[in-house]
């Protein structure tokens, strides 16, 4: 009797606790679903783009944002982002930041703005600006705005600039002057 009594309260807990794990997706889609939300977050990024095993470009930013888009997967980095370019013989050559960065995986492209500075670590030219693109395929690097480039000696300006990830040479679109830096 004392195991008949045992068995049917040990079958009736069962059945409680397997009917109160049951989750209606709906529901549970209404609550936590928000169109606008990333597909992936992540804090603390650190990414290393690498070529037979030398380290072509670092990345690294505090918060990442991955959301999917018409035209591709688009990477958002709304708390700033530094990117640091190698060069072939594994030193650093040129290192990128801003306060927002967006990549689109699909295109190949990177767009960065707010307080944008690249540094040539060889020549110790810095460049600013507010808006700068990459090409991640032809590694070029370019913008249509204001640009200002000062080295050791001189102070450049003018409107629109190419150049190459490394930094080591570039062109502006629409040199304005000039002003030599004396020591």
């Amino acid at each position: 009797m004392r195991s008949a009594k045992f068995i049917f309260l040990f079958l009736l807990g069962l059945s409680c606790l397997l009917s109160a794990c049951v989750n209606d997706m709906e529901k549970i889609k209404q609550v936590t679903f928000d169109a606008n939300d990333p597909d992936e977050k992540t804090r603390d990024l650190k990414m290393v783009y690498s070529d037979s095993g030398m380290a072509k470009l670092k990345l690294y930013a505090t918060i990442a944002e991955t959301f999917t888009k018409k035209d591709g997967k688009v990477v958002q980095f709304n708390e700033g982002v530094l990117l640091e370019f190698y060069k072939a013989n594994g030193r650093l050559g040129s290192t990128l930041t801003a306060q927002y960065g967006e990549i689109n995986e699909t295109t190949g492209t990177m767009m960065v703005r707010d307080s944008v500075r690249m540094f040539n670590t060889d020549k110790k030219q810095t460049m600013e600006t507010e808006v700068l693109y990459w090409n991640k395929k032809d590694s070029t690097i370019f913008t249509d705005q204001l640009v200002t480039i000062k080295t050791p000696k001189m102070l450049l300006f003018g409107k629109g600039l190419k150049t190459k990830q490394d930094f080591s040479s570039y062109e502006f679109l629409e040199p304005q002057g000039r002003i030599k830096i004396d020591k």
